[in-house]
Order: C-alpha cells, then sequence, then structure tokens
C-alpha cells in the first residue's frame, strides 16, 4: 500500500508539471481560435522554436537561463507577428480547409528547416546548477526542475487570467470572441487587436516549449508529434476559454503519466477514447460556447 501510495503522488506530481506545461502552450491556440475563427494547426511550431532558441543560447553562448527563456518568448512572439501580417491574415476569410491545408504546409517546412539546421537528433537541454538535482518537500524529494515548472507556470498562469479577466485588452479580447462584428462596431480595432493576441498566444507557446524541454524533447517532428494533445486541449477544454483548456491540460497530464507508469502497453489510447466520448456528449467541450 506504502509503494501504491508513494507512486501516485509521484504521478501527481508529474503529471502536475506535464499539464501545466501542455497548458502554457495550448491556451494561445484556444484563444486564438475562438477570437479568429482559424485553425491553426502550426500551434506547434512555435513551441518547437522557442525550444531550440532555449537550447541553442545555452549550449552556444554565456546567456543566462532566464534571459534565455525570455529570449524565446520575445523572438518567437515578434517572428510570429511577421507570418501572421504576411501570411496568417491572407487567410482569415478563406475557408477551414484551406487554413488547415496552409497551417499543415508550415509543419512541414518547418520540420524540413528544423531538420536542416539542427539536424535530426534531440536538442540538448544545458540546466544551471541550481535547478538541477532534487527539491525535499512535504518529506519526499522532488525534481528541482519540475517544481521550478510547476511555480513558473502557476505564475504565468495567474498572470494570464489577470490580464483576460481584469484588464482592457482582456475585456476586447472578451468581447471580440462574444461578438466580433458588435466589437467593431463601438470601435475596438479587431485587425490590431487579433495580432497582439497572436502574438502573446504564439510567446507563450514558445515559452511552453523551452520550459518543457525537458520534460518533451525538442526535435524536427515536435510539431506533428505534439499536434494531436493541443488540438485535444483546445477541444476538450473549448474554444475561446481559459478556463477549460486548464482542465483538459491537467487531464490529459494526470491520465498520460498514469498510463505511462501503470499502464504503458496501451499509450495514449485510453486518451483517444475518452476524447471521443467526451466530445460526442459535449460538442463544444466542458466549457466552450458558441461564439
Amino acid at each position: 500500500m506504502e509503494a501504491f501510495l508513494s507512486s501516485l503522488v509521484s504521478v501527481a506530481f508529474h503529471g502536475l508539471a506535464y499539464g501545466m506545461i501542455l497548458y502554457v502552450i495550448s491556451v494561445g491556440l484556444a484563444v486564438t481560435m475562438g477570437l479568429m475563427g482559424f485553425a491553426n494547426l502550426a500551434h506547434g511550431v512555435f513551441a518547437m522554436a522557442g525550444g531550440y532558441i532555449l537550447t541553442s543560447s545555452l549550449q552556444h553562448t554565456s546567456i543566462p537561463f532566464p534571459a534565455a527563456l525570455v529570449l524565446a518568448f520575445v523572438a518567437v512572439a515578434a517572428g510570429s507577428v511577421v507570418l501572421e501580417r504576411l501570411l496568417y491574415a491572407r487567410l482569415y476569410s478563406a475557408g477551414e480547409l484551406e487554413q488547415v491545408l496552409f497551417t499543415i504546409g508550415l509543419i512541414f517546412m518547418a520540420v524540413a528547416v528544423a531538420r536542416l539546421i539542427f539536424g535530426t537528433l534531440q536538442a540538448p537541454v544545458i540546466l544551471p546548477d541550481y535547478i538541477k538535482g532534487q527539491y525535499a518537500l512535504f518529506g519526499r524529494e522532488f525534481p528541482t526542475y519540475r517544481v521550478f515548472l510547476i511555480a513558473v507556470s502557476g505564475v504565468m498562469i495567474a498572470a494570464l487570467w489577470f490580464g483576460v479577466e481584469r484588464t482592457r485588452w482582456g475585456a476586447m479580447v472578451r468581447a471580440a470572441v462574444d461578438n466580433r462584428a458588435m466589437a467593431q462596431s463601438v470601435g475596438i480595432n479587431t485587425r490590431r487587436l487579433f495580432t497582439l493576441t497572436f502574438a502573446l498566444g504564439s510567446g507563450l507557446a514558445g515559452l511552453g516549449g523551452a520550459l518543457g524541454a525537458e520534460i518533451v524533447a525538442i526535435q524536427p517532428t515536435y510539431p506533428l508529434e505534439q499536434l494531436v494533445f493541443y488540438l485535444i486541449v483546445v477541444a476538450v477544454g473549448g474554444q475561446g476559454s481559459l478556463r477549460g483548456p486548464l482542465v483538459a491540460a491537467l487531464l490529459i497530464g494526470f491520465s498520460d503519466t498514469a498510463l505511462k507508469y501503470w499502464l504503458p502497453q496501451f499509450g495514449a489510447f485510453f486518451i483517444y477514447v475518452a476524447t471521443i466520448a467526451l466530445l460526442l456528449w459535449r460538442p463544444m467541450g466542458l466549457f466552450g460556447r458558441r461564439v
């Protein structure tokens, strides 16, 4: 019994760390899909870019780890603005099929570029000494970096929720999600709002990819391998919602970790079955609403 409780605590801890990172990456996709109605399947490309920026910075420069995280966020957000203005904006009024084909094409291009620049091997993550080793907590020892991930992700989530729920920008985002035409009629510049929101969501994906590089390996096929989990978070949680994707990400984090620990032979089979069943029950997701 004691061994089972110990494994349960371990699964819960590691599942929480994975779920928090999954939410940080996916929440931008949930909001931008709900706001813009754009099926951006290439969201994982931004997470991969953030991971490569972090690992390359730590490997080839003397930049501190926190500065490398900031660089990953800023560089990915800035790059996403260029892509949004040059490419994404041209397809806002296009059909979902065109958007899906376009973003799938971006994924394959990103995979090819990443393979050309970084090779096919997993990018090494060089952590500073102060977040290595074990951290004593509640009479147990946990990996220090996982504790760091949970703490940083928690602060980021709180800041994001405050920004959406308590600031003028957040009010405009919520207004545009609820009724885009009405938001435009009262003077909200939805084009600029789209660009800023897209940059924030992409930057968060880059930061999440950088933070989670030690959990989810950064390699050229990253956007394809992780795509299904991002889509499950958005579909199960509901588009345009902050609470829903958090619940979905934590559920996936806990269940995926538990299955890998106790039933590795089934892989993610149960997650896919549960997703299908839940979407048959609630097609708009747990907290989704029609926009």
